[in-house]
């Protein structure tokens, strides 16, 4: 799902497909697929601080990006585990 955001900026909904160290793709809730682009400034926040640093394929995740010539940059990325969590 995209979203407009502030200013130039843009939100990618959805789950990690792929990633490494200068891009990450994610399929969104419509099934489309989008590459952001990752750079040395790109934060992270794990929902859980317990987490790794940066999210893998299968956590959801909510990227805001900066929309450029090139494409979408990611300036933040929010990520969590996609596992459902046990009921108690």
């Amino acid at each position: 799902m995209w979203a407009a955001a502030h200013g130039s900026g843009q939100h990618v909904l959805g789950v990690v497909t792929a990633i490494d160290t200068t891009h990450i793709e994610v399929k969104t809730q419509k099934g489309q697929s989008v590459s952001v682009r990752l750079t040395d400034k790109t934060l992270y926040k794990a929902k859980n601080h317990k987490m790794k640093t940066m999210p893998k394929v299968g956590d959801r995740v909510v990227i805001e990006a900066e929309k450029e010539t090139t494409g979408l940059v990611a300036t933040e990325v929010h990520f969590s585990d996609s596992k459902p969590k046990p009921t108690p």
